[in-house]
């Protein structure tokens, strides 16, 4: 069962609120999806699935994966969700808490996400207690996933027909349009036949306006 409701506050800046509650399917360890709305946590940046870090042995290791599973481990119950507003791709930012747990916070707060401090600093002192014991991601090596994303982006760029539009449109078997961005888990698999109707590109925000969606996994 799923809960979604919306009050409208006229005359305020904060045009709205909304609230979801429901069964929880994981996208990525800072993505999730309740119903057919996909949701992002507010205020942080997780490793992307098709990342990998370096663990305190020095042995490189799928963090994106172990965030998501982390995750997923946190949401096994219903989630609820509270936002107020949307990104370019039509997610929801928000907050949401499963079993009495705020999934944002406490990612953060065991070393599996950053705070995203670009756009806020809500969870900075869960990463500071997370970086002074070690946890996580904190316990090795690993790249911000922001600079993981821009790395992976210019280097695909030099092999996609254009520089600037390397993501690519695929097809499956089932006739379903998936996008996969060059931090995506199955991008260096994925093949595009422009004479199957596949394509490229230029952003996130174009796929999904021709009717591509991301990868649920």
């Amino acid at each position: 069962m799923i809960i979604f409701s919306a009050l409208l506050l006229l005359f305020s800046a904060s045009a709205f609120s909304i609230d979801i509650a429901g069964d929880v399917h994981v996208i990525d360890a800072d993505t999730l999806k309740i119903g057919t709305q996909v949701i992002r946590l507010y205020g942080i940046d997780a490793p992307e699935n098709g990342q990998s870090c370096i663990n305190q042995t020095g042995k490189r290791y799928s963090c994106g994966a172990v965030a998501e599973e982390y995750l997923s481990s946190l949401a096994r119950d219903k989630a609820t969700c509270t936002g107020t507003e949307f990104d370019n791709y039509q997610r929801l930012i928000a907050i949401c808490s499963s079993g009495g747990v705020e999934l944002n916070r406490q990612l953060v707060l065991e070393g599996y996400a950053l705070a995203f401090r670009k756009y806020s600093d809500t969870y900075v002192d869960e990463e500071n207690i997370a970086r002074s014991a070690s946890l996580g991601l904190w316990n090795g090596t690993f790249e911000s996933p922001w600079d993981f994303r821009a790395k992976q982006w210019q280097a695909a760029g030099k092999e996609a027909p254009k520089p600037d539009c390397p993501i690519k449109g695929n097809i499956n078997s089932k006739g379903e349009k998936i996008y996969h961005a060059p931090w995506s888990r199955s991008y260096k698999q994925t093949r595009i036949n422009t004479q199957k109707e596949e394509r490229w590109f230029c952003s996130e925000a174009e796929a999904l306006a021709a009717g591509w969606r991301a990868p649920l996994r």
